[in-house]
């Protein structure tokens, strides 16, 4: 479908996203390794995943739903952003470029699912 995800804003943007979560999970008890941290990790990580394997779908509805799998991954994100916060692992003010860049991520997503109809 779109060969050149790469180029895609949306995919680098999420690419950066995942960074900054790996920044913040930095500074949370080693003993989350296995519970939190691995949950922010693959939710992080299946944002810039789901839209370079939706761009090598054939279909555009098929596309579509990898980006909705996305936007799903962005809520989960933001919710564990909030549970860190809630447990103490990260300060609000270290958390809230993230979630900011969730909400406009959200955005961008929901207006680039619109441009790719067929």
């Amino acid at each position: 479908m779109i060969s050149d995800f790469h180029k895609l804003e949306i995919w680098k943007r999420s690419r950066e996203l995942v960074v900054e979560i790996c920044k913040i999970m930095s500074s949370f008890p080693s003993e989350e390794k296995f519970g939190l941290i691995s949950q922010m990790r693959r939710a992080a990580v299946s944002v810039p995943s789901n839209i370079a394997e939706g761009a090598g779908r054939r279909f555009v509805k098929e596309y579509q739903q990898f980006l909705q799998i996305e936007i799903g991954s962005l809520c989960e994100l933001k919710t564990q952003i909030y549970l860190a916060q809630d447990l103490g692992f990260i300060a609000i003010i270290n958390s809230q470029d993230a979630l900011n860049e969730c909400i406009a991520k959200r955005k961008m997503i929901r207006s680039f699912s619109n441009s790719v109809k067929a």
